[in-house]
């Protein structure tokens, strides 16, 4: 077995090959992305199309360019491909090698696609040429149509042939960017990341909002939340980090609220000041890892008490899910380690002993009339610490602590 050296990566859309007129917008947003997070291979030449963006390889690793490309949402397929001359001895030779070389294939299929009519060897009769040529140079591989371990592709274009090895599948959805902004409601738990990546994969621009108590939540509690806001950005555009100081609101809860009402008084004092924030960041809606029923914060009558203080819609992608759900995606993206460091976030401290599982509006206006709700909504706002993810290397500072 030798090594094979592919010519190309040939990316394939999915949904947003629906778009109709809006679909070069779309299309340049994803050709943004790609350009951007394959950075790291500059041999590369990068080239869009109305219905591909091909990526010539100039000798740069294909399996280490696909491993970036199946993280970038707005992909439906990667395909490597290898260009020969349009012979039909150069093609037989090519798909060979690459049924010999590519790991794991004990199946094929042929699918040949004579684009050039000029060429003499039309489609279906390629398929037999080329079939029969592998079959018989190779042992224990043989021919199923249905579901083969690869469909060795073949297109026959103008000036070249290209062959196609085994596909790599993409993350789906919309490119991030086309969608709008949201602020996320970042905690450190194993949820809100998860929520997250699924609203990325819808296409939205995410900036992400996380209250941070010190000195009940320490530097370690923040690198944290600072890491999981990196592993989102992987999956396209721009991540910001809004770190918001909380202290002084769960102290005047803690001292001023019914206990068994604080968790959802914090909870819309957090909705108040993330609304604000979405009023400064031009965002169109707030994010959230709340799945119903899990904990009392998310039943339906706290949600809906929660809800009353933002007229912005929350968006809640994990609604229906069960952790068990919820954490097979979190370690399928590489958000779970991260999410379960020994580090608290500000929802565990001060945490009420028996709280309210079915809060009403009239309550919690009730006990908020204590509160000096606009000057501690002014306060957080005017100590937010904003940092854009990738240009700060806050792990120096906490290394620096050991």
């Amino acid at each position: 077995m030798i090594c094979l050296i592919y010519d190309y990566l040939i990316i394939r859309f999915g949904e947003l090959s629906l778009k109709g007129k809006n679909k070069r917008r779309f299309i340049y947003k994803l050709d943004e992305t790609v350009r951007e997070k394959l950075r790291p291979f500059p041999n590369l030449k990068i080239k869009k199309h109305f219905d591909n963006i091909d990526i010539q390889l100039n000798g740069e690793s294909y399996q280490e360019v696909a491993e970036v490309l199946t993280k970038i949402f707005g992909i439906h397929l990667i395909r490597p491909a290898l260009k020969v001359e349009n012979n039909i001895e150069s093609i037989k030779e090519k798909a060979l090698e690459i049924i010999q070389n590519e790991p794991n294939v004990r199946t094929f299929k042929i699918s040949a696609k004579r684009k050039n009519k000029r060429f003499p060897v039309k489609s279906n009769e390629l398929n037999h040429v080329l079939g029969g040529h592998i079959l018989t140079n190779t042992e224990n591989i043989t021919v199923d149509v249905h579901h083969p371990d690869l469909d060795l592709r073949v297109e026959v274009m103008d000036h070249e042939t290209r062959i196609y090895g085994k596909e790599y599948r993409g993350a789906g959805g919309l490119p991030v960017g086309t969608a709008g902004r949201v602020l996320l409601m970042l905690s450190g738990g194993i949820d809100s990341p998860v929520a997250g990546y699924l609203l990325l994969k819808r296409g939205v621009t995410i900036e992400a909002v996380h209250f941070h108590s010190p000195p009940y939540t320490n530097d370690r509690a923040r690198q944290k939340v600072i890491d999981l806001a990196e592993k989102l950005q992987d999956f396209g555009g721009k991540v910001k980090l809004h770190i918001v100081p909380f202290t002084n609101v769960q102290i005047a809860i803690r001292d001023k609220m019914p206990e068994n009402y604080s968790m959802t008084i914090m909870r819309r004092m957090m909705m108040r000041i993330t609304e604000k924030l979405a009023e400064k960041r031009n965002a169109l809606a707030i994010g959230t890892g709340e799945s119903l029923g899990q904990v009392a914060s998310q039943t339906l009558d706290s949600m809906n008490t929660i809800n009353e203080v933002t007229n912005l819609p929350v968006l809640r992608p994990l609604l229906s899910m069960d952790k068990i759900e919820i954490m097979a995606i979190a370690n399928r993206i590489e958000t779970y380690d991260i999410s379960i460091r020994p580090y608290e976030d500000c929802c565990t401290i001060f945490l009420p002993a028996a709280p309210k599982t079915k809060p009403n509006r009239k309550n919690a206006n009730k006990f908020e009339q204590y509160l000096p709700i606009d000057d501690l909504i002014e306060e957080a706002i005017s100590g937010v610490e904003t940092i854009e993810i990738g240009k700060h290397n806050d792990k120096d500072f906490i290394d620096q602590l050991l």
